[in-house]
């Protein structure tokens, strides 16, 4: 007979709310400490913000996303478009000195069809990986293995991000 593999903290999601209305994404600018926390946000520039995947496919999934909403890559503005990728290169550089990771996998899923499962707030994934991180776990139980309790791993990152212009709070 197999042994169970305890997730307690996914508990939380299958009796929490479900959000409804409004962008998971979208951040107001009046947004205090315990709100950016409360959504796992690592990092917030003007214009664009660095947070952690809730359900990622490796510990320290995380996701960039410019502030302004929309699904098109193409709308955004030139200094929008500009501020998004510095940010993205300036993850990708603190999140493999955060988890001494040996790659990352950075991309985006634009629309339903290339596999976005929020289609209506682009955003750029930034995946660690380490050789020989893909186990047997997905493949014979459909199940990730994350080392690290999500609020213990957006503490650990953030810290990683204290010297980037921005801040918990706007510039």
């Amino acid at each position: 007979m197999s042994q169970p593999l305890w997730a307690p903290w996914r508990m939380e999601y299958v009796l929490g709310k479900k959000q409804k209305e409004g962008c998971v994404f979208c951040l107001g600018d009046g947004a205090l400490d315990p709100e950016l926390e409360a959504r796992l946000v690592v990092f917030r520039a003007a214009r664009a913000i660095v947070m952690l995947n809730r359900y990622p496919f490796a510990a320290g999934h995380l996701l960039v996303i410019p502030r302004t909403h929309t699904s098109n890559l193409e709308e955004l503005d030139p200094a929008e478009f500009d501020a998004l990728f510095r940010l993205v290169r300036e993850t990708v550089v603190r999140l493999k000195s955060a988890v001494r990771c040996e790659g990352v996998n950075v991309g985006l899923n634009l629309g339903t069809a290339a596999g976005a499962g929020i289609a209506e707030h682009l955003h750029v994934h930034a995946v660690p990986r380490w050789s020989g991180d893909t186990n047997f776990m997905p493949v014979v139980a459909d199940t990730r293995v994350i080392p690290q309790a999500l609020d213990d791993t957006r503490r650990h990152i953030a810290s990683f991000f204290g010297d980037l212009a921005g801040s918990s709070s706007d510039e």
